[in-house]
């Protein structure tokens, strides 16, 4: 694909994304394609139908959230780095929550996303469990998958969480994966 067409794509879904979660997945086309600056000819030449966009947007901002880890793992202390993308994957969450109706609709276009979704988180998280396990700051016996479902499920009050409710019992979860941590073998 030519980079500008690229750059056509990642704004739409930028924009689609912004426009998703301000105003849901029925907001007017012309509101994402004003807000991207593209024609509508460019939206549909990309996604011909409202649920190719909504997918894709998801497996964007999936994606973007786990291309976040290794960053954080870079610079960050490893506990540290867990802690942070944990709160930006609650974000994701919480911000896509107002799409799930969409993804609950029996419309082939949404039935890859699962798998997708478990392919960029749970390696991601794994990566992130075992350093900080190694580093001795957190306990070894984590499966990722455990701690995504309950960070998830967190965000269930959190979709207007103005008190910051989600980000502190995360924070209590990480305190929590500490426990134990110097007192077991390495994995």
């Amino acid at each position: 694909m030519r980079a500008d067409a690229q750059r056509s794509i990642d704004t739409l879904l930028t924009a689609a994304a912004e426009v998703f979660t301000d105003s849901g997945v029925d907001a007017p086309v012309r509101r994402i394609t004003a807000k991207a600056g593209v024609g509508a000819g460019t939206l549909y030449r990309h996604f011909p139908q409202r649920s190719d966009l909504i997918a894709a947007v998801f497996r964007h901002e999936a994606d973007a959230c786990a291309d976040a880890a290794p960053a954080l793992a870079a610079r960050h202390e490893p506990v540290e780095a867990l802690a942070q993308w944990l709160q930006r994957f609650a974000a994701f969450i919480a911000t896509k929550r107002g799409l799930t109706t969409a993804l609950h609709s029996g419309d082939p276009a949404y039935d890859s996303l699962p798998a997708h979704f478990q392919q960029r988180f749970l390696p991601v998280l794994g990566a992130l469990l075992d350093t900080a396990a190694t580093a001795g700051e957190i306990r070894s016996d984590i499966e990722p998958d455990d701690l995504l479902r309950a960070v998830a499920n967190l965000t269930l009050p959190a979709h207007e969480d103005h008190s910051g409710h989600t980000q502190r019992v995360i924070a209590l979860l990480v305190d929590g994966l500490r426990y134990g941590a110097r007192t077991q073998e390495p994995p």
